[in-house]
């Protein structure tokens, strides 16, 4: 019998992850600086809604903010990232996805980019991200695709999953939110042995691996990204690894 100390493997293994996420984040984070949301392809989309989003929110951003930092609520577990993100004027807290310190309706637009597959319970997530949603507001939210594409730099960074298109329609309309269109994105790159490179270098000279993806790799993927070509609806997923959805919560 399973006394009432002794936590569930569940929850063991959701602690674990939380605790992996951590540890990789503060790590990139420490020594990194904040990027500028104007550099990301996001951009041109995210200034499009500002104008009809006083109030917003962006989940654990570290340092790579895809919204504008001043004046904007950021949640995440990574102390360094909390630190510059005060230091720009962001309204910055430590908290969870699955359980964030803001009232009902708080929010004009919410953004989680590459974030829910870091959470074990990402039913949990969308379910807060829906409940800080005003009526009528935007969701961003991205996510990696398929999990037959998983790879040992799924695990190292410490996703949780690779969602399935149909079912990831499913948990954002089981949340009220509408998918109004979407664009392949992500950062990541294609080249397996650029991956296993990549790999070799966080498990044997993490700290050098860290200065080389902070001060070189991240500046030629910021000049090589392409715009974001939207679609009506979902895009076509097939060999997609992230997508971005733009969708909006039902109106009371």
């Amino acid at each position: 019998m399973r006394t009432a100390m002794t936590a569930s493997p569940h929850a063991i293994e959701s602690a674990s992850l939380l605790d992996t996420n951590r540890r990789f984040y503060d790590g990139l984070w420490r020594d990194a600086q904040l990027i500028d949301p104007r550099r990301f392809n996001t951009w041109p989309l995210v200034e499009s809604l500002l104008a009809q989003a006083p109030r917003r929110l962006e989940i654990a951003p570290g340092l790579r903010p895809r919204l504008p930092v001043a004046g904007t609520a950021f949640v995440d577990v990574s102390a360094p990232a909390l630190r510059q993100l005060r230091a720009h004027d962001g309204h910055a807290v430590q908290a969870l996805a699955d359980a964030l310190p803001y009232a009902d309706a708080s929010f004009d637009l919410v953004c989680a980019f590459d974030i829910v597959e870091h959470i074990a319970g990402d039913e949990a997530a969308m379910a807060e991200l829906a409940r800080v949603a005003r009526p009528g507001a935007v969701m961003l939210l991205s996510v990696p695709l398929h999990a037959a594409s998983w790879t040992v730099f799924d695990e190292f960074v410490g996703h949780y999953r690779r969602y399935e298109p149909d079912a990831l329609l499913a948990l954002i309309a089981a949340h009220g939110f509408a998918l109004e269109r979407s664009a392949v994105h992500g950062m990541q790159p294609k080249s397996t042995w650029l991956l296993k490179l990549g790999m070799w270098f966080l498990e044997h000279d993490r700290e050098r691996a860290m200065w080389w993806y902070n001060r070189v790799l991240m500046r030629f993927a910021l000049g090589a990204q392409p715009p974001l070509a939207f679609e009506p609806g979902m895009i076509a997923t097939d060999g997609v690894d992230t997508v971005l959805l733009v969708c909006r919560k039902a109106a009371s």
